[in-house]
């Protein structure tokens, strides 16, 4: 029979499981029509591991779609009898495909530049003034940097930009690839008048080839490759501008703010298409949605950005995580500790936070004639604990863990939902063990 705490444990566990999933199951049900696949709801693993709970097998749920209620098996079809157009509200069948990687094909990832470029001719042609910066591939894309000179591109222009792409692949340019002496390449950049490509060009290490990719006799950019042979071989039905946002200059928030236009693009429009129905369903789930749907948690501007407050239903959550760390933990001989939020800033100093880290700290706080600071990490802690009384090689290892709140300087740009926040709870564990143990410690770790 499991003990008592444990049945509260899994009683706390349900409640919380049986009114989300609740919430949010009814929803997707609706849009599938009938759910052939099963789903686990939130077990978090914990929940895995707790005896008789009342959610007993993951492909039951409660649901409350059309009508239905009580224990419903995720495998029977469900009747959808409530709404006569409940087929035309159901979400049209998407081919799955295998979505290619930059690293696993070069002809995606000479798409994705070419795409940059042909992004900025584009915009070059219908904004006469955009001084163009860098325009990389990225993971499912590439984006391009403008100077539009204090304008800026609304996501209404992306259309516009994406029909001049257009045109510009379906005239098939040549892209040609011209090696410069460096003399030269300045020459024609100044030219061109174009001040961000001269501090590109000076990052070039010398001895270093110098490249400029041309397409057609439009229009060239200073690039090391690679690119498809011509425009043509950017498949104009496979990509797709996404989004416009802000960017400093070299990440620097001291330089120009530039305009960066992202996009997506593939090697065929059946991999495009699967690509947006996976983002879809991406948002569906963004937690920063959820968390409100759910009364989980929020981030309240009047107190400051990025510091989250947790809600009821959060903290019941929290609490079902933390209590399991602690238990995995303290079973795998670990000792729980605590530390201060804030420490004389001397520490961070002989730790060697304070002069490799100070951008991502808080500034010091004046405590009589000390300056004290908000900690950005555990780890001086526990070494101050190990050091306040003498230790024997014999009782070593000592495994502390502690979930520390730290508190670290992000941008008010850089902050997203939970992801990126100014302060947060850590998983945190330091290991003291003699040398010959470090091996042994790390397979545990592991």
């Amino acid at each position: 029979r499991p003990p008592i705490t444990m049945l509260r444990r899994t009683k706390a566990a349900n409640i919380f499981l049986f009114s989300s999933v609740a919430y949010y199951i009814p929803c997707m049900v609706h849009s599938f029509g009938t759910a052939a696949f099963s789903y686990r709801p939130l077990s978090l693993q914990p929940a895995a591991a707790l005896r008789r709970p009342l959610i007993r097998d993951s492909k039951q749920i409660y649901s409350a779609a059309n009508g239905m209620h009580g224990i419903r098996n995720l495998r029977t079809p469900i009747q959808m009898t409530a709404s006569k157009n409940a087929k035309e509200t159901m979400a049209p069948e998407i081919k799955i495909v295998a979505l290619p990687t930059n690293e696993g094909s070069e002809k995606l990832l000479k798409i994705r530049h070419s795409s940059a470029h042909i992004m900025a001719m584009a915009v070059q042609r219908l904004y006469k003034d955009a001084q163009v910066t860098i325009g990389p591939w990225i993971e499912n894309g590439f984006f391009y940097d403008f100077d539009l000179k204090g304008k800026t591109f609304e996501d209404s222009d992306l259309k516009s930009i994406r029909k001049e792409m257009i045109k510009i692949i379906n005239k098939n340019y040549p892209i040609k690839r011209e090696v410069v002496s460096r003399e030269d390449a300045l020459s024609r950049i100044q030219k061109q008048n174009e001040p961000y490509k001269i501090e590109l060009l000076e990052a070039i290490p010398k001895g270093e080839d110098i490249s400029i990719y041309h397409i057609g006799d439009e229009w060239w950019d200073l690039c090391a490759g690679p690119h498809v042979e011509s425009t043509g071989e950017v498949p104009a039905s496979a990509f797709e501008l996404t989004k416009v946002s802000g960017a400093y200059w070299r990440g620097d928030e001291k330089n120009a703010m530039l305009q960066r236009v992202y996009g997506t693009a593939w090697e065929t429009p059946e991999q495009l298409v699967y690509h947006k129905h996976l983002i879809a369903e991406a948002l569906r789930r963004d937690h920063r949605k959820l968390g409100q749907e759910l009364d989980l948690f929020s981030i309240q501007e009047d107190a400051g950005g990025g510091l989250v407050f947790w809600h009821p239903k959060g903290g019941r959550m929290r609490h079902q995580i933390e209590s399991f760390w602690k238990e995995l933990h303290l079973a795998r001989g670990y000792e729980l500790v605590y530390s201060p939020h804030i420490a004389n800033v001397e520490l961070w100093k002989t730790s060697g936070h304070y002069d490799f880290y100070a951008e991502s700290m808080f500034d010091q706080i004046k405590v009589e004639d000390e300056s004290y600071q908000l900690k950005p990490m555990n780890c001086p802690f526990h070494v101050l604990m190990f050091q306040n009384s003498p230790r024997s090689y014999k009782s070593l290892p000592l495994r502390w863990a502690e979930l520390g709140t730290v508190y670290r300087y992000e941008r008010s740009g850089t902050l997203s939902g939970l992801f990126r926040v100014r302060g947060f709870t850590q998983d945190d564990a330091h290991v003291f063990c003699r040398p010959e143990q470090v091996a042994d410690e790390i397979g545990r770790i592991l």
